[in-house]
């Protein structure tokens, strides 16, 4: 893979993206609204790994390697145990989220960043709206967003399959010409690209997360999402 340059960094500064022409801000959840340092995901992956543990009956590093194989096959792992196994997405994916929040709080630096963005927000995440809606809700931005579009409002096709995004656009009546689509995962760029909206890639230290990241289709880069909002504002007028 490409190395991801300073140069490329300066070029792809969301500081420059013309937020005038902007009217919808779509964003991943699970290592986009809140930093993957904040090891937030992997309470979810470890929870991934005990379901197979105990369904499959297999120690935890057959789990481990089974839920990483479909994951990278699949495109997300109850994909992967569906597809071949005829796993329940409603039975894993309630127990794989059921994870503890008490050490999230309000955060008024994301709060007052999402507020001064002009135009309407979405979540578009390849989990639940639950686990979508008690993230938000920890970090008090629930409010912002108009529309949580999950895994089963994609009849369970995850990124970056385009059909659901297509449906995504369908459902909330985006113009994806006016709209921003903001990543941790950058192949999950491609589509939204594809479709004329402006994309954001947060960087990620996942092999699995940079693949694309330094393709024609990721615009912007930014090393987390405070950061971008810091650098759109840059552009806002009022």
């Amino acid at each position: 893979m490409t190395e991801i340059t300073d140069l490329m960094l300066k070029e792809k500064d969301p500081g420059k993206l013309d937020v005038s022409k902007i009217s919808a801000w779509v964003f991943d959840l699970d290592n986009t609204i809140y930093p993957a340092h904040q090891s937030l995901f992997p309470r979810v992956a470890s929870r991934m790994i005990e379901w197979i543990e105990k369904n499959f009956n297999l120690d935890r590093k057959k789990a481990e390697e089974l839920k990483n194989r479909l994951f990278l096959e699949y495109g997300t792992t109850i994909n992967g145990l569906s597809s071949e196994y005829a796993v329940d997405p409603e039975d894993f994916l309630s127990y794989v989220h059921d994870i503890d929040l008490s050490d999230l709080s309000y955060d008024e630096e994301l709060d007052l960043g999402i507020r001064a963005l002009p135009g309407k927000k979405y979540i578009y995440t390849n989990g639940t709206v639950l686990h979508a809606r008690r993230i938000l809700e920890a970090f008090g931005i629930e409010h912002h967003f108009e529309l949580i579009f999950d895994i089963f409002a994609s009849n369970h096709l995850p990124k970056p399959a385009m059909r659901p995004y297509q449906d995504f656009l369908i459902k909330s009546k985006v113009d994806p010409k006016k709209a921003v689509m903001i990543e941790d995962m950058a192949r999950n760029l491609q589509p939204a690209a594809e479709l004329g909206m402006k994309t954001v890639w947060l960087m990620a230290d996942h092999s699995w997360a940079k693949k694309g990241a330094t393709e024609p289709y990721v615009h912007f880069i930014a090393k987390d999402l405070k950061q971008f909002l810091s650098g759109v504002k840059q552009g806002l007028t009022y």
